[in-house]
């Protein structure tokens, strides 16, 4: 049985590729991003990802990987009620994450 990688390469995602400006901005600024260990909990106990398409932890997913558009259409959703951060087992500060994605993104203009 042969394997046809190479015809698969049009669907393959070079994240090496992507601009991770925001994403090393966000370290610096707040370290704990670092800690983000996927597991989703931020998401399952936002009150605004209930009533809307809002899912942090795939926006924090969208900030290792760059994808700025996608990003700067959900974060506008979010009430910075905090609710992540108590549930977070790793403590990372998502309300500041957003606060500064929000200015970094406004000074990019994205």
């Amino acid at each position: 049985m042969v394997f046809d990688f190479l015809s698969k390469m049009n669907r393959v995602i070079n994240y090496d590729d992507n601009d991770k400006t925001m994403f090393y901005y966000l370290k610096r600024i707040e370290p704990s991003i670092s800690l983000c260990i996927s597991c989703g909990g931020c998401s399952a106990t936002c009150p605004s990802g209930n009533f809307s398409s809002l899912n942090l932890h795939k926006i924090i997913l969208c900030i290792r990987r760059g994808e700025k558009v996608y990003i700067a259409n959900e974060i506008k959703q979010c009430m910075l009620c905090g609710k992540c951060i108590l549930i977070c087992p790793k403590n990372v500060n998502t309300r500041n994450i957003i606060l500064n994605v929000i200015s970094f993104l406004q000074s990019y203009k994205v």
